[in-house]
């Protein structure tokens, strides 16, 4: 293709850049390129290919010269080698690398394209080692690679055997794979070196192409014999085929992992997974590269002149390429080439030809013909016209063929990833081979002798990260991310790379949402779906195939058991749909479907306690620290009862928690083990405690919801112990995290409440409180690295005291409730306010109910005539102390029903007052005194404003009723006792009457006889009472007031 104005392809001057200022397409050039790639048809028989250049650091296209007959390439022009401004910054960049490819150009590739990989592009490779690859049927040369795969993608790169065992020579490396192709494959290897033809043919290649982009055409002065003698010795250095061959691969130290090399202001590792949460990561452009110069020196670095997206009937490929490709004038992008008119093109060379215009969308070929280096003619070729050209004709449909079944091979067969897979085929041989080099290295001492593991653990990595920030768009990739974390986590070495390990395990922990409702089956479908990206190496193999002889291993004595597939001959691949059959993935669920929500949070759990393994790892400060054996439980500061001095001590305990919640507003940092704040040990362990008291909070709420409460509470303790942690390292404290401290307490008072409310199962509560888990000792051993983690011990402890029990929890949602008034939580979370207030609401009129009844308890137990004691006066004021701020809080959330309700029980209160005062009179003597009528008519106006809170009985007919008989009862009551035990000493015999009247009326009044209801035969039965109370009443005046009568007659 060609430059951007003309053909849309490789980028303008402006946007032209090394590749360590890496310039991207815009969308608009992409659609362009897009546009300029369409589906072509190409060869007789259909062939759908499409390329769109999706990087180029091309300086714009240079127009090529026309050489005149006879011009003689032996000769050097006056600018071979130098540079010049047609040729861009990059000297001989438009020309193509001379080199070979480098063992990491895929790599390289991947790391600057992450979005493609693993999901939407099928191979990442070299465009030579593609074309290599498809000539394998029509070829005699031998063919080495290594290939790696990453989801549904597959990395090629070349694996130059030659240069590997003249480096194992030297430094003793890969000793154990030249043993094995030694022992299996070549007994008697030697370097083969290159001909003099071979370099002879390079040096006047490239003289022709500097002659080419040269105006005139012709040859230039022959420079000086010294200046001719440099360029020819860079040419030597240019035109060196060997690849530059890494160490086993070592983090360079611009990104060392060692703390004591990291600074407060150093930048994290993976901001997007140390800093904030997954689901709010920020974009793609954040994210810190891992490799810097120092990599880009040991073949990690993309130096291709282009990258481009290609595809090719339904294989999706993203390839290298260094092609030269000229334009201008008549010919808006052609692509160059230097032919030996003596040797006619073969197949060979005409596939060559085909895919690289094919690769680059190149729409013709200009050819020049040279006989001994002098020029004889051009041949100006159209792409499609290629593979009918005399004795390089060959079938674009058997080349698709190869593509396919190709692929298919690789994918049926290379399905481990982290693994490096070797495709070999001797020279002059039909058979291919591949072998699994990561099984074969685990065999020797050193498994990280391979110098692939550490790209690909970092590959995978980088993959995974990309897909995290895109989980929520579609789940099914799930399983995909794991398996490469877990692929990502198992290739690397602890003790070497304790960073990206507790990063990958901390975004293991992230897949497994922990605050999503149980899920119903059809919300779990997506995590079930097979697909060829989503498989797990931890599955049992999948057994060879046999279908067409083309798997397994052959009876063929040249074939060797350490083999993982072989294609035992070239021939097969040309077969339409050979291996069809077997391109698809073995159906697979990688991602764990978890129907129990604590195997959920245990997964959750044990991913987490590994990344605080490699953060506690990487600290140095171990001697400064107190030896704990992880397996051994902590001891924990347990207090009697007597000591802390009950609510009192409780009240204490309380204040200083707010004081230690208000500090943190100001940024208080404290840790024991000495972490620098900023450091990515900090930030990462910062996440990783967050999502264990997280993943607690979740098991307290699931035991809770099976009434297991003593689990419960040892769960909700763990959480709060990791928040208590997590406040003691927190420089700047989140909203978002005060407001999962608030459900956490509100969760503890939930617990707590039950507790006291099943007193009867209190030992086997107390068992399951004290059950503990090795994962959870070792989670809390590093807890208690940073901190005593008793800041909340006041909330969780299993006490036996019914009244400690519900002091506590009410305690707990009064602190709840004050940190919702912490940065405007109270507002931005209006629900879980509400339910606060309920449930501060709820204990309190559990408290007071206790306290009233222990109240009437010791008026039971009181002799008869005592007066009312000082115990039973505290225990009343306790209990209408609880009942009023229950209605408040009620009330402050406009909940009239349960106000209603603890209205009515205050009423019930006020009545026990009464009842005492009735019963510390003496019985011979006994009249309604005055404290009896004082609080029987508080208890009405406290039921008359439950009524009024209520408003009308559809609001809630069942609490609208209870008042009503309560009210009833209550005036009953009064005009009984009254009627009963009349003050007469106090009052006349008519106002007492009176008074009775009204109170019996009143209960009548509230007494419903017509409604059906559980209640009605006692409303009709109080009903008769009072109509016969009254009647008795009213008689006996009626028969005092005759007998009056006659006595004053008589007596007059």
């Amino acid at each position: 293709m060609g430059d951007f104005k003309e053909a849309g392809a490789e980028a303008p001057p402006a946007v032209a850049a090394a590749r360590g200022g890496l310039s991207l397409l815009s969308q608009g050039e992409s659609e362009e390129s897009s546009a300029q790639g369409s589906a072509l048809f190409l060869g007789g028989n259909e062939v759908k290919s499409r390329a769109v250049v999706k990087y180029s650091s091309a300086p714009p296209r240079t127009a090529f010269a026309r050489l005149e007959e006879k011009t003689d390439l032996k000769l050097p022009p006056a600018n071979w080698l130098r540079e010049s401004a047609k040729l861009g910054p990059a000297g001989t960049t438009i020309l193509g690398n001379s080199k070979k490819s480098k063992p990491f150009s895929s790599f390289g590739m991947a790391y600057d394209f992450i979005d493609s990989v693993g999901n939407d592009v099928d191979v990442v490779s070299d465009s030579e080692n593609i074309k290599k690859l498809l000539k394998i049927p029509y070829s005699k040369s031998h063919v080495s690679m290594a290939v790696h795969r990453i989801g549904r993608t597959l990395l090629l790169d070349e694996l130059d055997i030659q240069e590997l065992f003249m480096r194992s020579s030297q430094t003793g490396d890969w000793t154990w794979l030249k043993e094995f192709y030694q022992r299996l494959i070549d007994q008697k290897w030697q370097r083969k070196k290159k001909s003099k033809e071979h370099w002879y043919q390079k040096a006047i290649l490239s003289k022709f192409l500097y002659y080419s982009i040269n105006g005139d055409g012709a040859a230039q002065p022959v420079p000086s014999a010294a200046e001719q003698q440099e360029p020819s010795s860079s040419d030597q250095t240019s035109g060196s085929e060997g690849a530059s061959w890494p160490a086993p691969f070592e983090m360079p130290s611009s990104v060392s992992e060692d703390p004591s090399a990291s600074s407060q202001g150093s930048e994290p590792l993976e901001p997007s997974y140390i800093v904030g949460h997954v689901a709010s990561a920020p974009k793609e452009q954040n994210l810190t590269t891992l490799f810097n110069d120092g990599e880009n020196s040991q073949g990690l670095k993309n130096d291709f002149v282009r990258n481009i997206l290609w595809t090719f009937e339904d294989i999706h490929m993203l390839v290298g390429s260094n092609m030269p490709i000229f334009g201008g004038g008549r010919y808006p992008a052609v692509s160059l080439r230097l032919r030996d008119n003596n040797k006619p093109i073969n197949v060979l060379t005409g596939i060559d030809y085909w895919l690289d215009n094919l690769i680059c969308n190149v729409p013709e070929l200009v050819m020049c013909f040279h006989v001994n280096g002098i020029v004889q003619k051009y041949e100006m070729i159209k792409t499609e016209e290629i593979p009918n050209l005399e004795n390089s004709n060959f079938s674009t449909k058997v080349i698709k063929d190869i593509a396919q079944n190709i692929l298919s091979f690789l994918k049926s067969n290379c399905t481990k990833e982290g693994h490096t897979y070797w495709l070999f085929k001797a020279s002059g041989s039909d058979i291919v081979k591949l072998y699994d080099l990561t099984t074969l290295c685990e065999e020797t001492e050193d498994k990280y002798q391979n110098p692939f593991t550490m790209p690909v653990a970092i590959l995978l990595y980088k993959v995974a990260c990309n897909m995290m920030m895109k989980k929520n768009q579609n789940k099914k990739h799930y399983g995909t991310i794991r398996t490469l974390l877990l692929n990502c986590v198992k290739l690397l070495d602890k003790s070497r790379h304790p960073q990206i390990i507790a990063s990958a395990n901390y975004m293991l922990s992230e897949l497994f949402q922990l605050d999503e409702p149980k899920k119903e089956e059809s919300s779990e479908s997506p995590l079930n779906e097979n697909s060829d990206e989503s498989y797990s190496e931890e599955e049992e193999e999948m057994p060879d195939s046999d279908e067409n002889g083309s798997y397994g291993t052959s009876s063929d004595p040249s074939d060797d058991n350490k083999a993982v597939a072989i294609i035992k001959s070239v021939g097969e691949l040309s077969v339409p749909e050979k291996y069809k059959s077997i391109h698809q993935i073995r159906p697979s669920c990688a991602f764990p479907v978890c129907h129990d929500t604590e195997e959920r949070c245990r997964l959750v759990l044990s991913y987490v306690l590994e990344g605080l393994k490699s953060v506690d790892s990487s600290i140095k400060k171990e001697s400064d620290l107190p030896a704990a054996d992880p397996s051994t439980p902590i001891p924990l500061k347990y207090e009697d009862e007597s000591t802390r001095g009950g609510p009192e001590g409780l009240e204490k305990q309380m204040a200083l928690f707010l004081d230690k919640m208000g500090s943190l507003q100001k940024g208080n940092y404290s840790s024991q083990s000495g972490m620098i704040p900023g450091s990515w040990q900090h930030k990462m362990k910062l996440q990783l405690i967050l999502k264990s008291s997280k993943a607690y909070y979740v098991l307290s709420d699931a035991a809770m919801s099976l009434q297991k409460y003593g689990r419960a509470l040892r769960y909700i303790k763990l959480a709060l112990q990791s928040h208590d942690t997590y406040c003691c390292l927190c420089t700047n404290m989140l909203s978002e995290v005060l407001l999962f401290l608030s459900q956490y307490l509100t969760l503890c008072g939930d617990i707590q409440l039950m507790l006291a409310q099943n007193a009867n199962n209190r030992a086997a509560h107390l068992e399951e409180f004290n059950y503990q888990t090795k994962e959870d000792q070792e989670i809390l051993h590093s807890l208690h690295r940073e901190s005593s983690c008793q800041g909340f011990a006041w909330a969780t402890d299993l006490s036996t005291d019914l009244e400690s029990q519900l002091s506590v929890s009410c305690k707990c949602y009064e602190a709840a409730n004050e940190i919702l008034q912490f940065s405007d939580l109270k507002s931005q979370n209006p629900e879980h306010y509400v339910q606060v207030m309920k449930r501060m609401g709820n204990i309190r009129n559990e408290i007071g109910v206790f306290y009233m009844n222990q109240a009437a308890a010791l008026q039971s137990e009181r002799v008869v005539s005592k007066s009312v004691s000082a115990a039973e006066q505290q225990l009343w004021k306790k209990s209408f102390s609880c009942f009023e701020k229950g209605i408040h809080n009620f009330e402050s959330i406009e909940d009239a029903t349960n106000a209603a309700l603890l209205l009515c029980n205050t009423g019930r209160l006020m009545r026990i007052c009464a009842q005492a005062h009735c019963g510390a009179s003496d019985e011979f003597k006994r009249e309604f005194s005055p404290e009896e009528g004082l609080y029987y008519n508080k208890a009405v106006d406290y039921y008359l404003k439950a009524l009024r809170s209520l408003g009308t009985r559809d609001i809630h007919p069942g609490v609208w009723d209870s008042v009503n008989w309560e009210l009833s009862t209550t005036y009953f009551t009064m005009a009984t006792l009254q009627q009963d035990y009349a003050p007469l000493s106090r009052k006349a015999q008519e106002q007492i009457e009176k008074e009775v009247s009204e109170a019996m009326m009143k209960s009548l009044k509230y007494c419903d006889v017509d409604s059906v209801s559980a209640r009605q035969p006692l409303c009709q039965y109080r009903a008769a009472t009072i109509h016969h109370r009254l009647a008795s009443m009213y008689h006996s005046c009626l028969r005092n007031q005759i007998c009056m009568h006659w006595l004053s007659v008589g007596m007059s």
